[in-house]
């Protein structure tokens, strides 16, 4: 597997840091930060440093042997979970497995060149795993609603992406290589199909192990733009929601945890809707037209929320009004009734 692409390093450091007590606010920073060692003591992480077997044994203590999914891939793609040349497949295969019959596989293959590659990935630990996040607890208050999720495999690539939600990632075994990009180089990023994706986000088209700049010529720009995390067992790296990020996993038997949250109400719709509604509403609009959108949903929706409600009475303001529960019901009702005319 390539090195990285840039030398630049997202900014460390020590979980001995207060500030690594509270990593919501290293979120709101806006920026990718390292915490060394932050979950040096989890139980997880003796368990890999005890070797593979021993990490395969650890997890399976916890496993309650509902099928999981397993990702499989053919060796001479290193890993690279991805589309088929014509990109009309994925050219990986999925299947449900029992996590003991699948680490069997995954274990056989230690130390092969020639071994396919073997990937569990975003797997709900309070669902498949009772009693391993209390194992081992992020030593962060504020997560006990984050969604965890864990990731087990062998030297395998999550191609670049960008997730809806804010993420701490903890390192239990192996190491691991984050590349990061800020929102704003999405372009530069070249995204693939909106469906079918490798793993339900939008994918970058660059092969980072050998960029291809006669195709992909803004890609150099983005490079300028982005972060590197290497990351041992212990270690974490906390960044910033549709933050973009290729992660590569460097071992042959390599484990994440994630604690994924938003500041976002429940209630609130998936943005990703909007764009697809966008798409069918605004895009191929003249441009002068979609010029005067563009001040519109400035108005409504990116500058002061306040503002566009500030001079109508309480009773007028409809959806308007601070939205609530209730309110995105009602929304949401009134948008199936139009979207279904």
């Amino acid at each position: 597997m390539s090195g990285a692409i840039t030398e630049r390093r997202a900014r460390e450091i020590d979980a001995r840091d207060p500030a690594a007590r509270d990593l919501a606010a290293l979120v709101a920073a806006g920026e990718p930060v390292v915490v060394r060692g932050l979950v040096a003591d989890w139980p997880l992480v003796a368990a890999g440093r005890a070797g593979a077997r021993a990490l395969a044994d650890y997890l399976l203590d916890f496993y309650n042997g509902h099928p999981v999914v397993g990702y499989t891939a053919r060796a001479e793609l290193g890993g690279r979970y991805f589309y088929d040349a014509d990109l009309t497949r994925l050219d990986f295969d999925g299947e449900r497995v029992r996590l003991d019959d699948y680490l069997a596989r995954l274990l056989a293959a230690q130390g092969r060149d020639d071994a396919e590659s073997f990937y569990v990935g975003s797997t709900d630990l309070d669902l498949f795993f009772p009693g391993f996040t209390e194992a081992n607890a992020l030593p962060a208050a504020g997560f006990d609603r984050a969604l965890r999720s864990i990731w087990i495999g062998n030297r395998t690539t999550a191609v670049a992406h960008h997730d809806m939600s804010n993420n701490v990632a903890c390192v239990g075994a192996g190491h691991r290589r984050f590349t990061l990009f800020p929102p704003e180089q999405v372009a530069n990023l070249y995204p693939g199909p909106l469906a079918p994706t490798p793993g339900g986000q939008v994918v970058s088209m660059v092969d980072f192990r050998a960029p291809d700049l006669t195709r992909f010529p803004r890609f150099a720009a983005a490079v300028e733009a982005a972060q590197v995390a290497e990351l041992g067992p212990g270690d974490a790296v906390v960044y910033p929601a549709l933050w973009w990020h290729q992660v590569e996993a460097l071992d042959d038997l390599n484990v994440l945890v994630n604690y994924w949250w938003n500041e976002a109400p429940a209630f609130m719709d998936t943005p990703m809707n909007t764009l697809l509604h966008a798409l069918l509403s605004l895009r191929d609009r003249p441009a002068a037209e979609k010029a005067a959108w563009r001040a519109m949903f400035d108005y409504y929706v990116f500058e002061d929320p306040a503002l566009p409600a500030a001079h109508l009475p309480a009773h007028a303001r409809g959806a308007l009004a601070r939205l609530d529960d209730l309110g995105a019901r009602r929304l949401r009702a009134e948008l199936l009734r139009k979207l279904n005319r």
